[in-house]
């Protein structure tokens, strides 16, 4: 914890900042060990407080590591509080709230708005975070295992995210409750694989289907995100070589995943590949992701991106081909970002038909 503030600190100090204040609960963590409703704060000394509402203040005071923490009324009490301790500093918050913001601005007359400094620091995983992150993996692979063996023609894809559900939260693993989505999960089946982010439907699947099943959970805090497309029965030459296609695709990108190397390069490895094979057009969305605290987070594998990779980043590779009204194909592992990358899902590959 102490690195994380040391690292935060810095980046703080490259946007002339002294004093930190997060309002967001994966910040919040990051900084402190607390997940919940509550500021934080972390002072150039590298004095870090929690000022939190009194139902909090316990379970702050549990989870957090060598935090001051103070009560404070909700809302309006909260910060009142937080301005008496930084109205002489030079503060950067994440607060994307535009009334607080206008109610901190008046009191503080150093103060700005940017998401830089947490998000730089959090881009580089420590030996805890990656350990957690090979244990979220594996709960992963477990899942996967459980679809070989569970799908089953005739079955609606949101029974089997019931079946997953069930054991992932079995092994304290749950839903990110990422925004974008009303559904823990992706399983899409035939059609709807052509759907990204396809919602859990009640179709059933049926013979022939191309199934994607995107698995994004998180395990103490922290998420994995990895995609297998399984086949049910024999499935048309047209899904058969796209399935090809993407495998190879996302083997080139994995190898091109190395220290010094411009994620751009990463997405151009599987993306180039997809190309020459004529389904360019087919693969719709970027190469990759940074994941952690959140499923998407910085570094973004794309071809826009300007950031270089470095040692002990994780990140997602992920290329996909997407046919309208007929299938989709998305392989994704998560890694962390090595000389060798340590690719954190083992389950095969290959092209699992049931």
């Amino acid at each position: 914890m102490r690195q994380r503030r040391k690292n935060l600190l810095k980046y703080a100090k490259k946007i002339d900042c002294d004093t930190l204040v997060t309002f967001e609960p994966e910040n919040l963590f990051y900084m402190t060990g607390f997940w919940g409703e509550a500021i934080g704060l972390l002072e150039k000394n590298g004095k870090t407080t929690i000022i939190a509402p009194e139902l909090e203040v316990g379970r702050a005071r549990e989870d957090s590591e060598d935090c001051d923490v103070i009560t404070g009324e909700r809302g309006v009490g909260l910060i009142s509080s937080l301005i008496e301790k930084v109205k002489q500093n030079q503060v950067c918050t994440d607060c994307q709230n535009y009334s607080t913001m206008v109610s901190l601005k008046k009191s503080i007359s150093k103060i700005k708005s940017s998401t830089e400094p947490f998000y730089n620091s959090r881009m580089v995983k420590d030996e805890k975070e990656i350990k957690i992150l090979k244990k979220a993996s594996k709960i992963i692979d477990e899942m996967f295992n459980i679809c070989s063996k569970k799908m089953k023609v005739g079955q609606k894809e949101s029974e089997l995210q019931t079946i997953l559900m069930k054991y992932a939260m079995e092994q304290q693993m749950f839903d990110t409750g990422y925004k974008s989505t009303l559904n823990p999960l992706i399983i899409a089946g035939g059609p709807n694989g052509a759907l990204p982010h396809a919602q859990v439907s009640e179709r059933k699947f049926k013979n022939g289907d191309l199934v994607v099943t995107d698995l994004t959970l998180r395990y103490c805090g922290y998420v994995s995100d990895a995609t297998r497309t399984f086949a049910l029965g024999k499935i048309s030459s047209q899904a058969n070589e796209s399935y090809e296609i993407v495998k190879e695709s996302q083997k080139l990108g994995l190898k091109a995943v190395k220290p010094n190397v411009n994620c751009k390069d990463v997405d151009s490895a599987c993306r180039t590949y997809i190309e020459e094979k004529n389904y360019g057009k087919y693969f719709i969305h970027s190469t990759g992701h940074g994941i952690g605290l959140e499923v998407h987070e910085l570094p973004t594998i794309s071809y826009r991106s300007e950031i270089k990779l470095k040692e002990n980043m994780a990140i997602t590779v992920e290329p996909g081909i997407y046919i309208e009204n007929k299938f989709g194909i998305r392989i994704e592992d998560s890694l962390i970002v090595k000389d060798r990358p340590i690719i954190m899902h083992k389950f095969t590959k290959d092209l699992v038909t049931i």
